[in-house]
């Protein structure tokens, strides 16, 4: 190649200088990340702006952002509570360092861009807000006068508008989209709801029936309104009808045409509208993401670009070279030629728009490195490893059979787990199992080079070799203090049996069908953290307002046996079905048991009894808040992430690898760099992988490359490749933003694309 790279002829700057390369890597790391920001292009703020997107910077951020949230957990009421001067100087600390961050973020980018971006609006505004609230907090309490900490409610948006939150903005903006489709098909659904109520009311109010309780029965319409609404959670059913059901069994009739409109088919068309919008959206952002991608892309291209008579622009290979190195610093020199090789198909030293285009989708495809090592025995006794015992010894272990045989041993150790361990039979069988397990782990690396058995992205190897090391030196350790004092210790015993049971995962993964649901799991793993931390940022706010609202009002006590216990610590608590129930320490007195409580109200069962609890001790309109818990988590949230689940798995059981890991694969099998494919399956390792690792030379491999290359199957790199994904075949690949043409901007200061998704 770097003959052929020589012939083509060399333009006015063959080398691109540091400042064009500093402006190109950012565009290129923009890209490869989706970030969609408008920075000035000045070399001063392009330097800045590499800095802001150091990984130091970002992990000091979240911490502070984790600090910030914690507080609560110090702060009045508290789990541990320290004194108000403390908390306040801790989060001004916070305060500060998010004043810095938007600084150097203002420096980075135009002015007119910094205050037209609602999210720097939004952070100042709470920053300014939270300052005022301390400061008047802090009087308050000084002067030994009551206060309420309102700004607490706005400390997670600062987790969702920092630069760094895109993808939580993108699911905010996802519930956003669906909203109001979600509201005509709500009103319906209350349309119904209170139908239904009229009708209940008049069909069973006069009928002098009684709860078990010996409460009066559907007397009251707002009682039986939310009655009706919580049967559609099912969460009292069948309570609330057995009083008309053993009245009469036609009164039955009225609940199933109720359940089978309500919460069979209207809970099913709220998911089917969320899920068709949500599509619907997220498609069209994720086609303004990749534009906007490509668009940096070709504003990278048009920084390192060599104008060649009468011929298209190019970038060279010494240009890409050092961009790679620049964008990705710790690619192997052997991974990057691999990626040159592919993007210069033709060998002609350098690369056009197109193929450069799709460099950030390169980088974004995880290609293991395996590095090929003989066995320390077959440099060290060739004779003896390459005997024909030895020889035998290897296919066996490498056969399918061997693999079967020991899953089988593997689900008999499970059913000797259930047994009763006290029998001498199962006590002894322990050990052989034991031995069975060093025996496999054993012959494994007797057939494996050692350092590629326990290379990184051998998580199988790991797993079971810290299975089993761990339950033999548990088991040894009680037998020992068995032997020596007569005592065995309970909590070893539990320690080994579930260490034993976790093997059985291997066995679930060794079945295609499971094998797809767990790999979807885990590739989808970084999208529910996101949604994860969606849920945390509402349960967030409902737990500073709960605590604000019902703090002291239910009280626990450890010693069960005080008067005051039955109650729950509150004389409007006796005789409810609150207090019978034993809820007393599902409160809102700190937030660990506030997100607790709302962990309970999420899971919806026996929520309507949690929610008459705390309006029996304030009022009965506190079940709004508890309604409005259940609409903005169970029926919004909830059906969103159930939304992208069912199209991760779609995407999981209907597509394949994408082209351009196609055109990576057939590159690797023509250099014969590849790896058997039969070597390694495609399990639950390859969604653990790490770039690079050993592969243990067999006595067959000997005449093979030292080095190999393979893709991770369909793993991806960020949440936004995943996305992309999804939709590519509805992405046109020479779809540019409507100013890609690099002439268009004569200067460096040319602009990037205002996208929505930003």
């Amino acid at each position: 190649m770097e003959e052929e790279e020589e012939t083509v002829p060399n333009g006015a700057n063959p080398d691109a200088d540091k400042e064009d390369l500093d402006l190109a890597s950012a565009y290129v790391s923009d890209a490869q990340y989706n970030r969609n920001i408008h920075f000035d292009t000045a070399p001063p703020a392009v330097r800045l702006y590499l800095r802001y997107h150091h990984w130091p910077l970002k992990v000091l951020l979240y911490v502070f952002i984790l600090v910030d949230l914690g507080l609560a957990v110090f702060e009045e009421p508290a789990v541990f509570p320290l004194p108000t001067w403390a908390t306040l100087l801790v989060e001004l600390v916070c305060l500060l360092v998010f004043s810095g961050r938007l600084v150097h973020y203002a420096r980075v980018i135009p002015r007119d861009k910094f205050w037209r971006d609602p999210k720097n609006i939004c952070i100042i505004i709470i920053l300014m807000l939270t300052l005022v609230d301390m400061m008047v907090y802090g009087a308050l309490r000084a002067s030994n006068w009551s206060a309420v900490r309102w700004s607490r409610v706005l400390r997670p948006l600062l987790l969702v508008n920092v630069t760094e939150g895109r993808q939580l903005r993108r699911a905010f903006r996802s519930i956003r989209n669906a909203v109001p489709q979600i509201f005509y098909v709500f009103l319906l659904f209350m349309f119904s709801l209170l139908i239904f109520s009229l009708m209940a009311l008049k069909l069973l109010g006069k009928r002098g029936l009684t709860t078990i309780s010996g409460a009066p029965y559907f007397t009251s319409y707002l009682d039986i309104v939310f009655d009706l609404y919580v049967l559609v959670t099912t969460a009292n059913s069948p309570d609330v009808m057995m009083p008309a059901y053993n009245a009469s069994f036609v009164f039955a009739i009225f609940f199933i045409l109720y359940i089978l409109i309500n919460t069979y088919i209207f809970m099913s068309v709220f998911l089917a509208v969320v899920y068709n919008n949500y599509k619907k959206y997220l498609k069209e952002e994720v086609r303004q993401l990749v534009r906007a991608k490509r668009h940096k892309m070709v504003r990278a291209f048009a920084v390192l670009q060599e104008q060649r008579p009468g011929a298209e622009p190019v970038v060279t290979r010494a240009s890409w070279t050092r961009l790679v190195g620049r964008v990705r610093p710790g690619i192997s020199t052997a991974h990057r030629e691999l990626l040159w090789s592919v993007s210069d198909d033709k060998n002609r030293g350098c690369i056009g728009k197109l193929a450069f285009v799709q460099l950030a989708d390169l980088l974004n495809i995880e290609v293991i490195t395996l590095k090929s090592r003989p066995h320390p025995l077959l440099t060290r006794c060739p004779a003896l490893y390459l005997s024909a015992p030895s020889r035998l010894v290897c296919r066996l272990v490498q056969h399918r059979a061997f693999v079967v045989a020991y899953d089988i041993i593997i689900l008999v150790n499970a059913v000797f787990i259930g047994l009763d361990e006290d029998h001498a039979l199962i006590a002894h069988s322990e050990w052989a199992f034991l031995a069975l397990y060093l025996l496999e782990i054993l012959l494994k690396l007797y057939v494996v080079e050692p350092r590629a058995f326990f290379s990184r992205h051998c998580f199988w190897n790991w797993f079971d070799t810290v299975i089993v090391v761990s339950a033999l030196v548990a088991t040894v350790v009680n037998s020992a203090s068995k032997s020596l004092g007569g005592y065995s210790s309970r909590q070893i015993l539990d320690i080994v049996f579930i260490l034993r049971v976790l093997r059985l995962v291997r066995v679930v993964d060794s079945i295609q069908r499971f094998r797809t649901i767990i790999n979807t799991l885990i590739r989808i793993g970084p999208a529910i953290l996101t949604f994860g931390q969606l849920i945390i940022v509402v349960y967030y706010i409902f737990a500073m307002v709960g605590m604000e609202l019902f703090k002291g009002r239910v009280r626990f006590y450890e010693d069960g046996d005080a008067p005051e216990a039955a109650s729950c610590g509150n004389a409007l608590l006796e005789g409810t079905a609150f207090a019978q129930l034993g809820y007393c320490k599902n409160n809102f007195n700190n937030v660990v048991a506030s997100f607790v409580l709302l962990l309970e109200l999420t899971v919806v069962n026996q929520w309507h009894v949690l929610s008459s609890g705390f309006a029996a001790v304030t009022h009965v309109s506190a079940r709004i808040f508890f309604v409005l818990f259940h609409i903005v988590v169970v029926i919004v949230i909830i059906n969103i992430f159930v939304a992208f689940v069912l199209e991760a798995f779609l995407l999981e059981y209907s597509l394949e690898k994408s082209d351009l890991q196609t055109s990576l694969e057939r590159r690797i099998q023509e250099l014969e760099l590849g790896v058997a494919q039969e070597k390694v399956e495609n399990n639950l390792v390859d969604a653990m992988e790490t770039s690079d690792g050993d592969q243990g030379g067999s006595q067959s491999d000997d005449s093979k490359p030292g080095l190999r290359f393979r893709i991770a199957s369909k793993r991806y790199r960020t949440v936004d490749a995943l996305l992309q994904r999804m939709f590519e075949s509805d992405l046109d690949p020479e779809d540019f933003a409507a100013s890609d043409d690099p002439d268009a901007t004569p200067s460096r200061n040319f602009s990037n694309p205002a996208f929505s998704c930003a």
